[in-house]
Protein backbone atom coordinates (compact mmCIF):
# COMPACT_ATOMS: atom_id res chain seq x y z
CA UNK A 1 0.00 0.00 0.00
CA UNK A 2 1.24 3.52 -0.72
CA UNK A 3 2.49 5.43 2.29
CA UNK A 4 1.30 9.03 2.46
CA UNK A 5 3.52 11.40 4.41
CA UNK A 6 3.63 15.11 5.22
CA UNK A 7 7.00 16.67 4.38
CA UNK A 8 8.72 19.98 4.84
CA UNK A 9 11.61 21.14 2.64
CA UNK A 10 14.62 22.78 4.27
CA UNK A 11 17.58 24.42 2.57
CA UNK A 12 20.59 23.30 4.57
CA UNK A 13 23.46 25.79 4.44
CA UNK A 14 26.68 24.53 6.04
CA UNK A 15 30.41 25.17 5.99
CA UNK A 16 32.16 22.58 3.83
CA UNK A 17 35.67 23.91 4.33
CA UNK A 18 37.59 26.91 5.55
CA UNK A 19 41.18 28.00 5.39
CA UNK A 20 43.40 30.93 6.36
CA UNK A 21 46.56 31.62 4.41
CA UNK A 22 49.22 34.31 4.31
CA UNK A 23 50.72 35.10 0.91
CA UNK A 24 53.35 37.48 -0.41
CA UNK A 25 52.58 39.66 -3.43
CA UNK A 26 55.76 41.18 -4.82
CA UNK A 27 56.79 43.23 -7.82
CA UNK A 28 59.34 45.69 -9.17
CA UNK A 29 58.02 49.09 -10.22
CA UNK A 30 59.71 51.43 -12.69
CA UNK A 31 59.38 55.16 -12.06
CA UNK A 32 57.65 56.84 -15.04
CA UNK A 33 59.78 59.22 -17.10
CA UNK A 34 57.61 62.20 -16.11
CA UNK A 35 58.52 61.76 -12.44
CA UNK A 36 61.87 62.52 -10.74
CA UNK A 37 64.18 59.85 -9.34
CA UNK A 38 63.47 58.27 -5.96
CA UNK A 39 65.92 59.10 -3.20
CA UNK A 40 63.98 57.52 -0.33
CA UNK A 41 60.52 56.01 0.24
CA UNK A 42 58.70 57.84 3.01
CA UNK A 43 55.40 55.99 3.27
CA UNK A 44 53.64 53.24 1.30
CA UNK A 45 49.92 52.52 1.60
CA UNK A 46 47.50 50.39 -0.36
CA UNK A 47 44.08 48.85 -0.84
CA UNK A 48 43.42 45.30 -1.98
CA UNK A 49 40.71 44.51 -4.55
CA UNK A 50 39.43 41.08 -5.64
CA UNK A 51 37.92 41.44 -9.11
CA UNK A 52 37.33 37.75 -9.95
CA UNK A 53 36.51 34.62 -7.94
CA UNK A 54 36.20 31.07 -9.30
CA UNK A 55 34.99 28.02 -7.40
CA UNK A 56 36.49 24.89 -8.92
CA UNK A 57 36.59 21.19 -8.08
CA UNK A 58 38.62 20.91 -4.88
CA UNK A 59 39.95 24.48 -5.01
CA UNK A 60 39.15 28.16 -5.40
CA UNK A 61 40.92 30.83 -7.42
CA UNK A 62 41.19 34.52 -6.54
CA UNK A 63 42.31 37.19 -9.00
CA UNK A 64 42.99 40.65 -7.67
CA UNK A 65 45.39 43.51 -7.33
CA UNK A 66 46.88 45.77 -4.70
CA UNK A 67 46.52 49.46 -5.53
CA UNK A 68 49.51 51.26 -4.00
CA UNK A 69 50.64 54.79 -3.27
CA UNK A 70 54.33 55.33 -2.63
CA UNK A 71 55.14 58.71 -1.10
CA UNK A 72 58.82 59.44 -1.69
CA UNK A 73 61.58 62.00 -1.38
CA UNK A 74 62.61 63.03 -4.87
CA UNK A 75 66.25 63.21 -5.89
CA UNK A 76 66.10 66.79 -7.15
CA UNK A 77 67.45 70.17 -6.14
CA UNK A 78 64.45 70.92 -3.87
CA UNK A 79 64.26 67.48 -2.20
CA UNK A 80 60.55 67.67 -3.02
CA UNK A 81 57.83 65.21 -2.00
CA UNK A 82 56.31 63.17 -4.81
CA UNK A 83 54.05 60.15 -5.15
CA UNK A 84 53.98 57.03 -7.29
CA UNK A 85 50.65 55.32 -7.96
CA UNK A 86 50.95 51.68 -9.08
CA UNK A 87 49.22 48.27 -9.09
CA UNK A 88 50.51 44.77 -8.41
CA UNK A 89 48.32 41.99 -9.79
CA UNK A 90 48.12 38.56 -8.19
CA UNK A 91 46.41 35.19 -8.61
CA UNK A 92 46.05 32.72 -5.77
CA UNK A 93 44.74 29.15 -5.98
CA UNK A 94 43.80 27.56 -2.65
CA UNK A 95 43.07 23.84 -2.28
CA UNK A 96 39.95 23.08 -0.23
CA UNK A 97 38.84 19.48 0.17
CA UNK A 98 35.18 18.92 -0.69
CA UNK A 99 34.85 22.18 -2.65
CA UNK A 100 32.58 21.94 -5.70
CA UNK A 101 31.55 24.39 -8.44
CA UNK A 102 27.96 24.86 -7.29
CA UNK A 103 28.96 26.00 -3.79
CA UNK A 104 29.20 29.50 -2.31
CA UNK A 105 32.36 31.37 -1.42
CA UNK A 106 32.93 33.89 1.36
CA UNK A 107 36.37 35.53 1.19
CA UNK A 108 38.16 38.10 3.31
CA UNK A 109 41.45 39.54 2.03
CA UNK A 110 43.34 42.18 4.03
CA UNK A 111 46.76 43.81 3.89
CA UNK A 112 48.95 42.74 6.77
CA UNK A 113 52.08 44.73 5.88
CA UNK A 114 53.81 46.57 3.03
CA UNK A 115 57.56 46.85 2.46
CA UNK A 116 59.13 49.19 -0.10
CA UNK A 117 62.81 49.01 -1.06
CA UNK A 118 64.57 51.45 -3.37
CA UNK A 119 66.71 49.45 -5.81
CA UNK A 120 67.96 52.49 -7.71
CA UNK A 121 66.71 55.95 -8.59
CA UNK A 122 64.34 54.59 -11.22
CA UNK A 123 63.26 51.30 -9.69
CA UNK A 124 61.69 50.09 -6.45
CA UNK A 125 60.65 46.70 -5.10
CA UNK A 126 57.34 46.39 -3.24
CA UNK A 127 56.42 43.40 -1.10
CA UNK A 128 52.86 43.12 0.23
CA UNK A 129 51.81 40.53 2.81
CA UNK A 130 48.15 39.56 2.44
CA UNK A 131 45.99 37.66 4.92
CA UNK A 132 43.35 35.53 3.15
CA UNK A 133 40.38 33.93 4.90
CA UNK A 134 38.18 31.51 2.93
CA UNK A 135 34.90 29.77 3.78
CA UNK A 136 33.07 27.45 1.38
CA UNK A 137 29.33 26.83 1.92
CA UNK A 138 27.09 24.18 0.42
CA UNK A 139 23.34 24.58 -0.08
CA UNK A 140 21.23 21.40 -0.10
CA UNK A 141 17.45 20.99 -0.20
CA UNK A 142 16.38 18.27 2.24
CA UNK A 143 12.84 16.84 2.62
CA UNK A 144 12.01 16.19 6.27
CA UNK A 145 9.11 13.81 7.05
CA UNK A 146 6.89 15.30 9.73
CA UNK A 147 4.26 12.55 9.99
CA UNK A 148 2.70 9.45 8.42
CA UNK A 149 -0.82 10.22 7.19
CA UNK A 150 -2.49 6.92 6.21
CA UNK A 151 -1.37 4.31 8.78
CA UNK A 152 -3.91 4.52 11.59
CA UNK A 153 -2.12 2.66 14.34
CA UNK A 154 1.41 3.88 13.60
CA UNK A 155 3.34 4.89 16.70
CA UNK A 156 5.65 7.84 16.04
CA UNK A 157 8.32 9.62 18.00
CA UNK A 158 8.72 13.26 17.05
CA UNK A 159 11.23 15.93 17.93
CA UNK A 160 10.71 19.68 17.73
CA UNK A 161 13.72 21.75 16.67
CA UNK A 162 14.44 25.39 15.90
CA UNK A 163 16.80 25.65 12.94
CA UNK A 164 17.89 28.21 10.36
CA UNK A 165 16.97 27.45 6.76
CA UNK A 166 18.58 29.37 3.89
CA UNK A 167 16.01 31.53 2.08
CA UNK A 168 18.41 32.61 -0.66
CA UNK A 169 21.55 34.50 -1.56
CA UNK A 170 22.47 37.08 -4.14
CA UNK A 171 25.15 39.45 -5.40
CA UNK A 172 24.98 42.89 -6.96
CA UNK A 173 27.60 45.43 -7.98
CA UNK A 174 27.29 49.03 -6.86
CA UNK A 175 29.44 52.14 -7.19
CA UNK A 176 30.04 55.13 -4.95
CA UNK A 177 30.93 58.13 -7.11
CA UNK A 178 31.63 61.74 -6.23
CA UNK A 179 33.60 64.80 -7.22
CA UNK A 180 35.47 65.86 -4.10
CA UNK A 181 36.06 69.61 -4.03
CA UNK A 182 39.29 70.88 -2.45
CA UNK A 183 40.22 74.45 -1.44
CA UNK A 184 40.03 76.98 -4.30
CA UNK A 185 43.57 78.11 -3.53
CA UNK A 186 44.92 74.59 -4.03
CA UNK A 187 46.23 73.60 -7.43
CA UNK A 188 46.29 69.80 -7.26
CA UNK A 189 49.61 68.24 -8.23
CA UNK A 190 49.03 64.59 -7.30
CA UNK A 191 47.40 62.24 -4.83
CA UNK A 192 49.82 61.01 -2.17
CA UNK A 193 47.70 58.32 -0.48
CA UNK A 194 44.12 57.18 0.12
CA UNK A 195 42.37 55.45 2.99
CA UNK A 196 38.96 53.84 2.34
CA UNK A 197 36.55 52.21 4.78
CA UNK A 198 32.84 51.38 5.04
CA UNK A 199 30.66 52.66 7.89
CA UNK A 200 27.02 53.25 8.89
CA UNK A 201 25.83 49.99 7.32
CA UNK A 202 22.09 49.43 7.17
CA UNK A 203 19.69 47.04 5.44
CA UNK A 204 15.95 47.07 4.77
CA UNK A 205 13.76 44.25 3.41
CA UNK A 206 10.89 45.00 1.05
CA UNK A 207 9.12 43.29 -1.89
CA UNK A 208 11.60 40.41 -2.33
CA UNK A 209 14.55 42.77 -2.21
CA UNK A 210 17.23 43.62 0.31
CA UNK A 211 18.18 47.30 0.24
CA UNK A 212 21.76 47.80 1.43
CA UNK A 213 22.94 51.27 2.41
CA UNK A 214 26.29 52.42 3.75
CA UNK A 215 28.67 55.35 3.80
CA UNK A 216 32.06 55.04 2.14
CA UNK A 217 34.68 57.25 3.78
CA UNK A 218 37.58 58.24 1.52
CA UNK A 219 40.48 60.12 3.13
CA UNK A 220 42.74 61.59 0.46
CA UNK A 221 46.18 63.02 1.18
CA UNK A 222 47.26 65.24 -1.71
CA UNK A 223 50.08 67.51 -2.84
CA UNK A 224 49.56 70.98 -4.30
CA UNK A 225 51.65 72.61 -7.05
CA UNK A 226 53.02 74.91 -4.38
CA UNK A 227 54.39 71.92 -2.43
CA UNK A 228 51.82 71.97 0.38
CA UNK A 229 50.48 68.69 1.78
CA UNK A 230 46.80 68.60 2.65
CA UNK A 231 44.10 66.06 3.47
CA UNK A 232 40.47 65.90 2.37
CA UNK A 233 37.88 63.51 3.75
CA UNK A 234 34.74 62.71 1.79
CA UNK A 235 31.72 60.60 2.76
CA UNK A 236 30.04 59.03 -0.26
CA UNK A 237 26.74 57.13 -0.03
CA UNK A 238 26.56 53.57 -1.40
CA UNK A 239 23.29 51.79 -2.16
CA UNK A 240 22.30 48.55 -3.85
CA UNK A 241 19.32 46.18 -4.21
CA UNK A 242 19.80 42.41 -3.93
CA UNK A 243 16.88 40.35 -5.31
CA UNK A 244 15.93 37.39 -3.07
CA UNK A 245 12.54 35.71 -3.46
CA UNK A 246 10.25 34.86 -0.51
CA UNK A 247 12.19 37.02 1.91
CA UNK A 248 10.41 38.36 5.04
CA UNK A 249 11.26 41.29 7.27
CA UNK A 250 11.80 38.86 10.18
CA UNK A 251 14.57 37.01 8.35
CA UNK A 252 18.25 37.33 9.24
CA UNK A 253 20.40 39.05 6.61
CA UNK A 254 24.18 38.84 6.36
CA UNK A 255 25.53 41.53 4.03
CA UNK A 256 29.17 41.72 2.94
CA UNK A 257 30.79 44.73 1.23
CA UNK A 258 33.75 43.77 -1.00
CA UNK A 259 35.92 46.41 -2.68
CA UNK A 260 36.46 45.53 -6.35
CA UNK A 261 38.00 48.62 -7.96
CA UNK A 262 39.24 52.12 -7.14
CA UNK A 263 39.58 55.20 -9.35
CA UNK A 264 40.91 58.34 -7.64
CA UNK A 265 42.41 61.01 -9.87
CA UNK A 266 42.46 64.75 -10.52
CA UNK A 267 39.19 65.80 -12.13
CA UNK A 268 39.91 66.81 -15.72
CA UNK A 269 36.49 68.49 -16.08
CA UNK A 270 36.59 70.69 -13.02
CA UNK A 271 39.48 72.52 -11.35
CA UNK A 272 40.22 72.17 -7.63
CA UNK A 273 38.54 68.77 -7.38
CA UNK A 274 39.28 65.04 -7.29
CA UNK A 275 37.19 62.39 -9.03
CA UNK A 276 36.43 59.37 -6.85
CA UNK A 277 34.80 56.15 -8.05
CA UNK A 278 34.71 53.07 -5.81
CA UNK A 279 33.17 49.82 -7.07
CA UNK A 280 31.81 47.35 -4.51
CA UNK A 281 30.31 43.88 -4.63
CA UNK A 282 27.38 43.48 -2.23
CA UNK A 283 26.87 39.85 -1.25
CA UNK A 284 23.79 38.92 0.78
CA UNK A 285 22.82 35.63 2.44
CA UNK A 286 19.37 35.37 4.09
CA UNK A 287 18.15 32.86 6.69
CA UNK A 288 14.77 32.21 8.27
CA UNK A 289 14.22 30.62 11.64
CA UNK A 290 11.94 27.59 11.45
CA UNK A 291 10.42 25.48 14.16
CA UNK A 292 10.13 22.03 12.64
CA UNK A 293 8.72 18.76 13.91
CA UNK A 294 10.75 15.83 12.62
CA UNK A 295 9.86 12.16 12.70
CA UNK A 296 12.72 10.44 14.54
CA UNK A 297 11.35 6.92 15.09
CA UNK A 298 8.21 4.87 14.27
CA UNK A 299 6.68 1.41 14.38
CA UNK A 300 3.26 -0.23 14.17
CA UNK A 301 1.73 -3.03 16.28
CA UNK A 302 -0.11 -4.32 13.19
CA UNK A 303 2.51 -3.77 10.47
CA UNK A 304 6.18 -4.40 9.90
CA UNK A 305 7.74 -1.02 9.15
CA UNK A 306 11.30 -0.50 7.94
CA UNK A 307 13.08 2.73 7.08
CA UNK A 308 16.45 4.35 6.55
CA UNK A 309 17.97 7.13 8.61
CA UNK A 310 20.10 9.97 7.29
CA UNK A 311 22.27 12.27 9.37
CA UNK A 312 22.36 15.91 8.31
CA UNK A 313 24.18 18.93 9.72
CA UNK A 314 22.18 22.12 9.85
CA UNK A 315 22.45 25.61 11.23
CA UNK A 316 20.62 26.68 14.38
CA UNK A 317 20.45 29.69 16.70
CA UNK A 318 21.78 32.15 14.15
CA UNK A 319 22.11 35.54 15.73
CA UNK A 320 23.56 38.91 14.73
CA UNK A 321 24.77 41.48 17.26
CA UNK A 322 26.35 44.90 17.01
CA UNK A 323 28.26 46.54 19.87
CA UNK A 324 30.15 49.84 20.05
CA UNK A 325 33.64 50.02 21.50
CA UNK A 326 35.20 53.37 22.49
CA UNK A 327 38.97 53.61 22.86
CA UNK A 328 40.75 56.66 24.26
CA UNK A 329 44.52 56.83 24.39
CA UNK A 330 47.15 59.53 24.81
CA UNK A 331 50.01 58.80 22.41
CA UNK A 332 53.38 60.49 22.79
CA UNK A 333 55.18 61.48 19.56
CA UNK A 334 58.24 63.49 20.64
CA UNK A 335 59.26 63.96 17.00
CA UNK A 336 56.01 65.81 16.34
CA UNK A 337 57.05 68.73 18.53
CA UNK A 338 54.91 71.68 17.39
CA UNK A 339 54.66 70.52 13.80
CA UNK A 340 51.48 69.85 11.84
CA UNK A 341 49.71 66.51 11.84
CA UNK A 342 48.75 65.82 8.21
CA UNK A 343 46.93 62.51 8.39
CA UNK A 344 46.23 59.51 10.61
CA UNK A 345 45.37 56.02 9.37
CA UNK A 346 43.77 53.51 11.76
CA UNK A 347 43.64 49.75 11.28
CA UNK A 348 41.87 47.60 13.91
CA UNK A 349 43.23 44.05 14.25
CA UNK A 350 41.72 41.22 16.33
CA UNK A 351 44.57 39.24 17.89
CA UNK A 352 42.46 36.58 19.65
CA UNK A 353 38.91 35.76 20.67
CA UNK A 354 37.59 33.40 23.37
CA UNK A 355 34.10 32.37 24.46
CA UNK A 356 33.16 32.01 28.13
CA UNK A 357 29.96 32.44 30.12
CA UNK A 358 27.81 33.90 27.31
CA UNK A 359 30.46 36.38 26.25
CA UNK A 360 33.02 36.76 23.50
CA UNK A 361 36.27 38.19 24.83
CA UNK A 362 38.38 39.99 22.24
CA UNK A 363 42.01 40.99 22.49
CA UNK A 364 43.09 43.36 19.75
CA UNK A 365 45.20 46.29 18.77
CA UNK A 366 44.87 49.50 16.83
CA UNK A 367 47.69 50.03 14.35
CA UNK A 368 47.86 53.81 13.94
CA UNK A 369 50.04 55.51 11.32
CA UNK A 370 50.76 59.21 11.83
CA UNK A 371 51.96 61.42 8.96
CA UNK A 372 53.23 64.80 10.13
CA UNK A 373 55.46 67.70 9.13
CA UNK A 374 59.06 67.39 10.17
CA UNK A 375 62.25 69.42 10.43
CA UNK A 376 64.16 66.87 8.35
CA UNK A 377 65.19 67.45 4.74
CA UNK A 378 61.98 65.96 3.40
CA UNK A 379 59.81 68.13 5.58
CA UNK A 380 57.59 65.11 6.37
CA UNK A 381 57.84 62.00 8.51
CA UNK A 382 55.78 59.02 9.70
CA UNK A 383 55.41 57.09 12.93
CA UNK A 384 53.41 54.02 13.87
CA UNK A 385 51.83 53.45 17.27
CA UNK A 386 50.15 50.27 18.50
CA UNK A 387 47.32 50.62 21.02
CA UNK A 388 46.17 47.32 22.62
CA UNK A 389 42.54 46.93 23.67
CA UNK A 390 40.17 44.40 25.23
CA UNK A 391 36.47 44.25 24.47
CA UNK A 392 33.60 41.89 25.36
CA UNK A 393 30.37 41.17 23.51
CA UNK A 394 27.77 39.75 25.93
CA UNK A 395 24.60 37.88 24.91
CA UNK A 396 22.54 34.94 26.16
CA UNK A 397 22.65 33.63 22.57
CA UNK A 398 26.41 33.00 22.72
CA UNK A 399 27.31 29.34 23.22
CA UNK A 400 30.69 27.72 23.72
CA UNK A 401 30.68 25.91 20.37
CA UNK A 402 29.26 28.75 18.30
CA UNK A 403 30.73 29.55 14.90
CA UNK A 404 31.59 33.26 15.12
CA UNK A 405 32.36 35.83 12.42
CA UNK A 406 33.43 39.30 13.53
CA UNK A 407 33.77 42.42 11.41
CA UNK A 408 35.23 45.55 13.02
CA UNK A 409 34.03 48.85 11.55
CA UNK A 410 35.54 52.28 12.22
CA UNK A 411 32.74 54.67 13.18
CA UNK A 412 34.62 57.76 14.30
CA UNK A 413 38.20 58.90 14.89
CA UNK A 414 39.50 62.14 16.41
CA UNK A 415 43.11 63.16 17.04
CA UNK A 416 43.99 66.36 18.91
CA UNK A 417 47.56 67.51 19.51
CA UNK A 418 48.09 68.65 23.10
CA UNK A 419 51.06 69.83 25.10
CA UNK A 420 54.41 68.01 25.03
CA UNK A 421 53.61 66.37 21.66
CA UNK A 422 50.86 64.25 23.17
CA UNK A 423 48.15 63.22 20.72
CA UNK A 424 44.77 62.71 22.38
CA UNK A 425 43.23 59.84 20.36
CA UNK A 426 39.54 58.93 20.50
CA UNK A 427 38.39 56.07 18.28
CA UNK A 428 34.96 54.47 18.11
CA UNK A 429 34.58 50.99 16.65
CA UNK A 430 31.57 48.87 15.81
CA UNK A 431 31.85 45.12 16.42
CA UNK A 432 29.45 43.40 14.01
CA UNK A 433 29.18 39.78 15.13
CA UNK A 434 27.39 36.86 13.44
CA UNK A 435 26.97 33.67 15.46
CA UNK A 436 25.53 30.25 14.64
CA UNK A 437 25.61 26.69 15.93
CA UNK A 438 25.79 23.64 13.69
CA UNK A 439 23.81 20.66 14.96
CA UNK A 440 23.48 17.06 13.73
CA UNK A 441 19.98 15.64 13.34
CA UNK A 442 18.70 12.28 12.11
CA UNK A 443 15.89 12.26 9.58
CA UNK A 444 13.84 9.28 8.37
CA UNK A 445 13.29 8.41 4.72
CA UNK A 446 12.54 5.40 2.46
CA UNK A 447 9.74 4.01 4.63
CA UNK A 448 8.39 0.53 3.75
CA UNK A 449 5.50 -1.38 5.38
CA UNK A 450 4.17 -4.94 5.37
CA UNK A 451 0.69 -5.77 6.72
CA UNK A 452 0.50 -8.48 9.41
CA UNK A 453 -2.31 -11.05 10.03
CA UNK A 454 -2.76 -11.44 13.77
CA UNK A 455 -2.98 -14.80 15.49
CA UNK A 456 -4.11 -13.33 18.80
CA UNK A 457 -5.27 -9.90 19.87
CA UNK A 458 -2.49 -9.76 22.44
CA UNK A 459 -0.64 -11.59 25.16
CA UNK A 460 0.79 -10.24 28.39
CA UNK A 461 4.39 -10.42 29.58
CA UNK A 462 6.19 -9.09 32.65
CA UNK A 463 9.17 -6.77 32.12
CA UNK A 464 11.60 -5.13 34.58
CA UNK A 465 12.91 -1.69 33.60
CA UNK A 466 16.63 -1.50 32.83
CA UNK A 467 19.05 1.42 32.75
CA UNK A 468 18.41 3.61 29.70
CA UNK A 469 14.90 2.30 29.08
CA UNK A 470 12.00 4.52 28.07
CA UNK A 471 8.37 3.55 27.56
CA UNK A 472 8.88 4.26 23.86
CA UNK A 473 11.76 1.75 23.59
CA UNK A 474 9.88 -0.92 25.55
CA UNK A 475 6.67 -0.44 23.56
CA UNK A 476 8.51 -0.62 20.23
CA UNK A 477 10.40 -3.76 21.27
CA UNK A 478 7.20 -5.67 22.11
CA UNK A 479 4.96 -4.00 19.46
CA UNK A 480 2.81 -2.45 22.13
CA UNK A 481 2.08 1.23 22.74
CA UNK A 482 3.11 3.70 25.41
CA UNK A 483 -0.53 4.43 26.13
CA UNK A 484 -1.43 0.74 26.62
CA UNK A 485 1.52 0.12 28.94
CA UNK A 486 0.70 3.24 30.94
CA UNK A 487 -2.98 2.24 31.20
CA UNK A 488 -2.29 -1.32 32.33
CA UNK A 489 0.29 -0.20 34.91
CA UNK A 490 -1.52 2.96 36.11
CA UNK A 491 1.38 5.20 35.03
CA UNK A 492 0.35 8.87 35.10
CA UNK A 493 3.45 10.34 33.43
CA UNK A 494 4.69 8.32 30.42
CA UNK A 495 8.07 10.03 30.72
CA UNK A 496 8.71 8.75 34.26
CA UNK A 497 9.72 5.15 34.89
CA UNK A 498 12.52 3.88 37.15
CA UNK A 499 15.12 1.10 37.01
CA UNK A 500 13.79 -2.17 38.45
CA UNK A 501 10.14 -1.18 38.05
CA UNK A 502 7.88 -4.14 37.14
CA UNK A 503 5.70 -3.55 34.09
CA UNK A 504 2.96 -5.61 32.50
CA UNK A 505 3.34 -5.37 28.71
CA UNK A 506 0.39 -6.00 26.36
CA UNK A 507 2.32 -7.76 23.57
CA UNK A 508 0.85 -8.19 20.08
CA UNK A 509 1.81 -11.35 18.15
CA UNK A 510 1.72 -12.16 14.46
CA UNK A 511 0.82 -15.27 12.47
CA UNK A 512 1.95 -14.35 8.97
CA UNK A 513 2.71 -11.29 6.86
CA UNK A 514 1.91 -10.07 3.39
CA UNK A 515 3.93 -7.45 1.52
CA UNK A 516 2.15 -4.17 0.81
Amino acid sequence: MPIDVTKETLCINKIVGQKNETIIVEGDVIVPDVKPDILNAINTTGNVCIYKKDILEGKIRLDGDVKLYVMYLADDEKDSIRSLNTNIDFTKVIDIEGCMQNMSLDDEVTIKSIECQVLNGRKINIKVTLQIGIKIYSNEDVDVIKQIDNLKDVQSLNSTLKINSLVGEGTVKSSAKDTVVIDNVDNLAEVLSTDIYVTNKDIKISYNKVLAKADIVAKILYLTEEGAIKVKEATIPLMGFVDIENIKDTDICDMKYKLKNIIIKPNSQEEHSIYVELEFELYCRVYEEKEIETLTDLYSPSMEISYEQKNITTMANRFNASEKCSISEKISIPELNSNKLYDVKVKPVIVSQNISNSRIMYEGELQIDFIYSSNNSAGIDTKQAVVPFNFNVVSDNISQNANIETEVEIVKQDFIIGNDSIVDSKIELNFNVSMANYIDINIINDIHAEELKKKEIYSMIIYFVKEGDTLWKIAKKYKSTKEDIARVNNIEDVNKIYVGQQLFIPKYTEKSSVSV
